[in-house]
């Protein structure tokens, strides 16, 4: 064999190994649409009705918020979005899109561990669910496994969008 060839065959191998080694560490995790479903799973009534409540709580404070509900709309969709409890600076609405499922925190040991966090579904893509921050969890429902970063508790939103772009950088306004 050539020697060209065997250094090019040494280079791809090493991109592999390279692309491998990058891959995100996994965490084992569920998600659930309610908790009807969450208990249908084999977990306890109480486990899923506090992961839900906790969900529920943080979605007002994570969930992406705008300005206007055509701007949230060209986003998560007609008819998928709600009023915040926040207002603007100047005293107008906000808008969140609407809760679609939520994810209990990271299973470790039949244990949980983390924060519950509130999902969603996006207008281009109302197959995969996806955190606040806008990480995609995927489309499973039940135990299933999402990336460390994914499992992470949201960043809170403190500003709102004033034109669409969930994931896209946006013109962004101080909200109160």
């Amino acid at each position: 064999m050539k020697r060209s060839r065997s250094i090019r065959l040494v280079a791809m191998g090493a991109g592999l190994l390279l692309v491998a080694g990058c891959e995100e560490a996994k965490v084992d995790t569920a998600i659930f649409e309610d908790a009807r479903q969450c208990e249908a799973n084999g977990i306890s009534a109480e486990a899923c009705q506090a992961d839900l409540a906790r969900a529920r709580e943080a979605h007002v404070q994570v969930a992406p918020k705008y300005t206007s509900q055509a701007d949230c709309e060209a986003d998560f969709g007609a008819a998928q979005c709600e009023v915040a409890p926040q207002k603007t600076t100047s005293g107008g609405s906000v808008f969140m899109p609407l809760m679609v499922g939520y994810m209990m925190g990271s299973m470790l040991n039949g244990n949980r561990v983390g924060a519950a966090q509130p999902l969603y579904k996006s207008r281009d893509d109302r197959a995969n669910f996806r955190t606040a921050d806008n990480r995609s969890v995927g489309a499973t429902t039940g135990r299933t496994q999402v990336s460390r970063s994914a499992a992470a508790a949201p960043s809170v939103k403190t500003r709102t969008a004033s034109r669409g772009g969930f994931g896209a950088s946006a013109f962004r306004s101080a909200a109160s």
